[in-house]
């Protein structure tokens, strides 16, 4: 079966077709970072209007480079949320679309699960059950999974997410938008030990994080320091960088020996960042626990998670193509596949 995929949840508008035999043919990612730059943030109605200029063109180049066309296509996924209404709309009323012209199948992907399972596109993949990580953007959370769509919620964030926390640290650092990556490079020229940061509900005795505490820390490092000079920012960084990523190995583990798994699966943007895979890959290889991630250009929102959500997800497609978006909408309340 050759499902495509269009994933247009925030300000990434991914576009992928995968077979489910021959595996990931082709996927295509246009990011809108520099339009939102100006803003320092994303602006909602921009996203959803560049997503209608990008998603059919992506979608040409793909079929492009996997030799095949529209009419082979066997089904059609998008990402039905969570994420911003504007911008679901827009993705899911062109795969219903071309679903009515076509007289196939359509798939609402959830946009977390698609994550989650990202990890599957990459060798060696992992085996059920395995507990995973999702740290995308606005979530932050731990999950037990035992197969599709048998996902426990083990814990979550109750404020920041991780991620949240890596943009506004960096903000207050004037590292730009988005500055998550920013903040993550210029931690690897500094001194972690400099500055003690704290770390919030390491020892909660619970699978709970917080992350708005850090970064207040941030802000009162930052109004004592001033003016930073660059050594300083960079010693900040540095810090923090360090704290996420105790916070969240540790946890983790916790999560390991609480469940009796053996298998860690890191999804989602922050799972990129080097200092968090060499703290768990060292952490996981003491207690021979496995670690798995999706492949670095999959970390981010892409439209190959979703192409492959949907392949595994067929039977629940709709031919009614009737569509909407579910901008709120709980991982654990999937179905089982």
């Amino acid at each position: 079966m050759l499902v495509l995929g269009i994933e247009s949840s925030c300000d990434e508008t991914g576009v992928a077709l995968y077979h489910s035999e021959r595996g990931l043919l082709a996927h295509r990612l246009h990011s809108q970072i520099a339009m939102h730059t100006e803003y320092g943030g994303v602006v909602p109605e921009l996203a959803s209007r560049d997503h209608i200029r990008r998603v059919l063109p992506l979608t040409e180049s793909c079929l492009e480079e996997a030799g095949t066309a529209l009419a082979d296509v066997d089904a059609i996924a998008y990402t039905q949320g969570p994420g911003l209404a504007g911008a679901l709309l827009v993705g899911a009323s062109v795969a219903n679309a071309l679903g009515f012209a076509l007289q196939k199948p359509v798939i609402g992907v959830h946009h977390l699960e698609g994550h989650l399972l990202s990890p599957l596109l990459a060798e060696p993949r992992p085996a059920f059950p395995f507990v995973a990580l999702l740290v995308s953007g606005g979530h932050t959370q731990l999950m037990a999974v035992r197969g599709i769509g048998d996902y426990e919620l083990l814990g979550e964030t109750v404020d920041d997410a991780a991620g949240e926390a890596f943009d506004k640290s960096a903000k207050l650092l004037d590292l730009g938008y988005p500055g998550g990556p920013a903040l993550s490079k210029l931690a690897e020229q500094g001194d972690p030990k400099r500055f003690k940061l704290p770390r919030p509900m390491l020892h909660s005795g619970d699978l709970e994080f917080s992350f708005s505490g850090l970064k207040t820390a941030v802000l009162n490092l930052v109004q004592q320091q001033s003016p930073l000079d660059d050594a300083t920012r960079a010693d900040i960084c540095a810090a923090f960088q360090e704290a996420i990523v105790e916070v969240l190995t540790k946890k983790c583990l916790a999560a390991l020996k609480q469940t009796g798994m053996q298998r860690l699966v890191i999804a989602g943007g922050v799972g990129a960042n080097k200092q968090l895979r060499a703290g768990l890959d060292d952490a996981a290889a003491k207690r021979r626990y496995q670690v798995f991630y999706p492949p670095l250009a999959l970390c981010t929102d892409n439209g190959a998670m979703i192409a492959y959500a949907g392949a595994m997800r067929l039977k629940y497609a709709q031919h009614d193509y009737s569509y909407g978006a579910k901008p709120r909408w709980a991982l654990a309340s999937l179905p089982a596949a």
